[in-house]
Formats: C-alpha cells, sequence, structure tokens
C-alpha cells in the first residue's frame, strides 16, 4: 500500500475516531436512535425518556454534536436537536472501504494457504 493510501487512512480514523467513542456510549445511542425516529426534539422531550438528568442529556447531545451525529436549531429559547445522516453515510462509506481491504488480505490469505 502506498504512503499516501496509509496517510489517508489514518486521517479517516482520526476523523471517526469521535464518532465510535460518541456511539459507545449506551445513553448516546439511545438519544441517536430516538432522534432518527422522528423529527426534532428538545432537551426536554429527550430527557422525559431517560432516567437521567437535564443536564446529563445536554453532555451527551453535546459529544454527539461534537461528532457531528447530531445538530442544534435554536427555536425561541430552546434547542432542537436532530440526526444529521451525513457523517453516517460517510462513516458507513469509511467501514465499506475496511470491509473491503480485509477481503482482499483474506482472499490472499487463503490463496497463500491453498498452494
Amino acid at each position: 500500500m502506498s504512503r499516501e493510501n496509509l496517510n489517508r487512512i489514518a486521517t479517516r480514523r482520526r476523523t471517526y475516531a469521535p464518532v465510535f467513542a460518541a456511539l459507545g456510549d449506551q445513553t448516546r445511542l439511545s438519544l441517536v436512535a430516538e432522534l432518527c425516529q422522528g423529527g426534532p426534539r428538545s432537551i426536554s422531550q429527550l430527557t422525559r425518556s431517560h432516567r437521567v438528568s437535564r443536564q446529563a442529556i445536554t453532555k451527551h447531545l453535546r459529544v454527539l454534536e461534537n461528532a457531528g451525529i447530531v445538530r442544534s436549531v435554536r427555536s425561541g429559547r430552546e434547542s432542537l436537536f436532530e440526526f444529521h445522516p451525513g457523517t453516517m453515510m460517510d462513516l458507513r462509506a469509511y467501514l465499506d472501504f475496511v470491509s473491503r481491504q480485509w477481503d482482499q488480505v483474506l482472499s490472499r490469505l487463503k490463496s497463500f494457504v491453498e498452494r
């Protein structure tokens, strides 16, 4: 693999590490699932379906927002949060890329072993 490809892969890893970290928490994963099922929701609405404080939900939403998974918009005095699919679509493309690489490596290993 060329040095350029290795640099590109390393850059992608650094880009997607915060996304994986954000999704690694059960509460945040639950918030993402909830936001995927409907339109924008306020912190108050999201707090009702979880057993954690409003402040904890706010912190979780900020982590998700910093990772590019959700985004917020102001509506009067409230912030409404909505799922942002672009980051997840990019992540899926990256995982497809990694999967293809593994398929190629395993194919080469199989050919080597079967000789």
